[in-house]
This record gives structure tokens, C-alpha cells and sequence, in this order.
């Protein structure tokens, strides 16, 4: 007798969820002589596995999709507006009407309702036609922790609107890439329905376009890429498009779990300290004539070190080094996993955590009074006194709060989540599975 498994039941337990809040939200608001047909869209947080701040500026980072999921549930309403009703977020109103709904709205950004309108706007502009919908979604990722929730809610919504209008790429050409296939998706879903084919890629860029200047973050696409490509992958920003290649990473194999500590700080409240790591960097890789530090190289800044300390002051001479040596670092852990130098790997993490934070400078906060609170940086510490040599850390993703990466060896794990949430004060662990699939999309549900 076949079993079922956890994808599918995930996948079966979130529609009939979706349904649900659908029908509570909805069904009292829409033409009653509309037939709905549904689409169901899904995609996976990320982990940043090796590369702090380099997606930016050129550079190539080794990242993969977790379990952890957001979803969304969408049908046309046959009216001129959008709706989408985010469990736990509020709703978000887009009026089809409205000559400007296009456009980026001020008061909108660094909210849901930004990057809704965006993903929708940035369907049109690369030519496809919408009309009215209304739209449900729910999510495992939990936000403000380096997981990337928002990555996800982008390219889960661009996936559901090619799945109610169609794909702006053809299907032939999705065809070509192996996109028509749509491996991601659970097999009851693609027999109950029809699977979406999806450039990955495209959707993931398309997000990163939206999240910078409908969401005003100015961040690289190491997060989208992650979320939309899914597995584990490296990922090479030098090229205009990005270079996405699979990777083998299975941590349980060498030993190893893979661990997240959640600081309990949210570090989207610091985005200006966030913000000011691509501009720091972008005004050195400028002081040397090129516009991200991947186009030039550690040499060149060294022979001109001394003019870019006066002009720019260390602290964006120190973020420019760290850009440098991350690189080869990320480089150095591809060729250890290939070579199954698993302590290698755990060297390399363990020095790229001391480079984020003695270099770049992304995990203790500098506002006023934030001497007396690092929590990043604590768990940082306590994890150098339980681990040693044992194991690694690192900060993860962005910095200044969110969630602190460990490697724990697999017969102390226990004993390293209890000691850790003892100390902390409350339940702070995660044991992360990474290598989920990508983002997907069935309709004709």
C-alpha cells in the first residue's frame, strides 16, 4: 500500500485550509454566477548556507529552500479589483480602475500591500493581462528571523498570477527549460490538476525588482533565487543573469545538524543598518571604477587602500575586505562539499561568522543604548563556548537580529538545543531541513 508523504499531506492539509478561509472571506463578495476555478501556489524560506553580503555586489553564495512554506489560494472575482487576504497581515485592496495602481504607492512601502502590487504590475509589464481576483494565503516561514518570508510571499504570488492568466514566458519556452514538468509539485496535486509551467529564474528576478523599489529594500536576489529554484544551490551574481547550479548538501550524512537560533530581535527594524552594507560597498567598488566590488578585485583595493581609507573611512574599507575574502571563502566551501571535506566546510563557516562580525560589521548593533543589547552577538558567544571546535556558527542572512546558523554534530544536538533555550530564556532552537522544493503552482483545482 502506497504511503502518502509529508509534501503531499502538507500540500492536501494547506489547500483545504485555504479553501476554508476562502469561502469565509469571499463567498459573500463575489458574482454568484462566477465559476471559480482555483490555483494554488506555493513557495519555500531560504537559508543562506555560505556568503554574507555578497549577492550585491557580484559575488556568488551557496543557499538552499527549507521545509517551511508560504502558500496562497487564488480565484478571478470578476470584478475591476484585487484582494488578498493574508492570515494574520490584514487585507490588502489593489482597485483595477485606478490609472496609477500600476506604480509604486509611498505610503505602501515596507508592506505586504507593496510587494502584492508589484508582483502584480511587474505580470503587466512583462506582458500579460490580468483582471480582478481575490486571493488567500497563509505561511509556515516566520517572519523577521532571516528566513527570507518575504522572498517567499513574492515569488509564491508571482506564481499565482501566472497560474489564473498565464505565463508571460510561452509554454514552449518553459517547455525547453523543464519547467512544463514541474518536479516541485506533489503528485496528487498535479493529477487533480494542472501544473503550472514557471521560469524560476524569471520569477525570482521579477521579485527582486519588486521588493527594491515597490518594498524599498535594496536587497541582492540571493533570497528569491533560493526560494524559487529550490534544493541547494550556488548561485553566481557576476553574470547579468544570475548562474544557478545544484549543489549536494546533506548534513545528516557528515554527522551534522543544521540549527537555527532565533535572536528574538527583528531585524527588519534595523533596515537602515541593512542599507548601509550596499552602499558602503557600492561607494568603494565606485572609488575604484566600477560599479559592485565584483567587478574589480582585492588587489586593486589594496593598491589603493590608503586614498579609500581617507575618503570612505574604515569601516567601508573593512566591509570592501570582507567582500573579498567571503567570495573566496564560499569559493573554498563549494570545492570542500564536491570534495566531501565536511571539516573544511565547518573551518570556513566558522570563519566567515568571525568576518561578519569583526568586518562587516552585521551583528551588533550600533543605535543608541544597543550596547546593552546584542542578542545576535550572544548567541554567537554561546555558541563558541558549547561547540568549540565541534561544530560552527555564523550569522545568518542579513544581521543585526534574525537567527544565528549552527552546526551541531548530530549526537549533541539535545544536549546543545537544551543548553542553548535554557540560557536564552525561551525556546529559541530550530533543527532546519534544507533542500525543499522550489516554488510551484497548480490550477484547475
Amino acid at each position: 500500500m502506497a504511503t502518502t508523504s509529508p509534501a503531499e499531506c502538507q500540500a492536501r492539509e494547506k489547500l483545504a485550509l485555504l479553501r476554508r478561509q476562502f469561502d469565509e472571506a469571499f463567498a459573500s463578495e463575489r458574482k454568484q454566477d462566477l465559476e471559480a476555478s482555483f490555483v494554488l501556489a506555493s513557495a519555500p524560506g531560504r537559508m543562506e548556507i555560505a556568503g554574507n553580503h555578497v549577492d550585491h555586489q557580484g559575488g556568488r553564495v551557496i543557499s538552499g529552500a527549507i521545509d517551511e512554506r508560504t502558500w496562497g489560494l487564488a480565484a478571478e472575482n470578476g470584478l475591476p479589483r484585487i484582494r488578498v487576504v493574508m492570515d494574520g497581515f490584514g487585507t490588502d485592496v489593489i482597485e483595477l480602475d485606478d490609472p496609477t495602481w500600476l506604480e509604486p504607492h509611498p505610503v505602501e512601502r515596507e508592506s505586504s500591500a507593496a510587494l502584492v502590487r508589484g508582483m502584480v504590475a511587474s505580470y503587466v509589464r512583462a506582458g500579460g493581462t490580468v483582471r480582478g481576483f481575490d486571493a488567500v494565503t497563509t505561511s509556515d516561514v516566520p517572519p523577521g528571523c532571516g528566513l527570507s518570508s518575504s522572498a517567499a510571499f513574492e515569488v509564491m504570488m508571482g506564481a499565482l498570477v501566472e497560474g489564473l492568466f498565464g505565463g508571460p514566458a510561452s509554454e514552449e519556452s518553459a517547455s525547453r527549460n523543464g519547467a512544463a514538468e514541474n518536479p516541485s509539485v506533489p503528485v496528487e496535486l498535479a493529477q487533480a490538476g494542472t501544473p503550472v509551467p514557471l521560469d524560476a529564474v524569471n520569477v525570482a528576478l521579477a521579485a527582486v525588482q519588486v521588493e527594491q523599489r515597490y518594498f524599498g529594500k535594496p536587497c541582492g536576489p540571493q533570497d528569491q533565487l533560493a526560494s524559487a529554484c529550490g534544493g541547494v544551490v550556488t548561485i553566481d551574481f557576476a553574470p547579468e543573469i544570475p548562474q544557478v547550479e545544484a549543489l549536494e548538501l546533506d548534513t545528516a550524512a557528515y554527522g551534522y545538524a543544521t540549527v537555527l537560533i532565533d535572536s528574538r530581535h527583528d531585524h527588519s527594524l534595523h533596515q537602515d543598518e541593512f542599507s548601509a552594507i550596499p552602499a558602503d560597498m557600492r561607494m568603494v567598488a565606485n572609488m575604484l571604477g566600477v560599479t559592485r566590488l565584483g567587478d574589480t578585485t582585492a588587489e586593486a583595493l589594496l593598491d589603493q587602500l590608503a586614498a579609500v581609507r581617507s575618503a570612505l573611512g574604515d569601516r567601508r574599507t573593512m566591509r570592501a575586505l570582507h567582500y573579498f575574502d567571503e567570495v573566496e571563502r564560499v569559493n573554498a566551501q563549494r570545492a570542500a562539499l564536491e570534495a566531501g571535506d565536511f571539516s573544511l566546510f565547518l573551518k570556513n563557516v566558522r570563519l566567515s561568522g568571525a568576518s561578519s562580525a569583526q568586518f562587516l560589521q552585521n551583528v551588533s548593533l550600533r543605535d543608541p543604548g544597543s550596547e546593552t543589547r546584542q542578542p545576535a552577538m550572544v548567541i554567537q558567544s554561546l555558541c563558541a563556548h558549547l561547540l568549540e571546535e565541534k561544530g560552527a556558527w555564523r550569522i545568518h542572512g542579513g544581521g543585526f537580529g534574525g537567527s544565528v546558523l549552527a552546526f551541531v554534530p548530530l549526537g549533541e544536538v539535545d544536549d546543545f538545543v537544551a543548553a542553548m533555550n535554557r540560557l536564552l530564556g525561551y525556546e529559541a532552537c530550530q533543527v532546519v531541513a534544507v533542500g525543499g522544493a522550489g516554488v510551484w503552482a497548480v490550477r484547475g483545482l
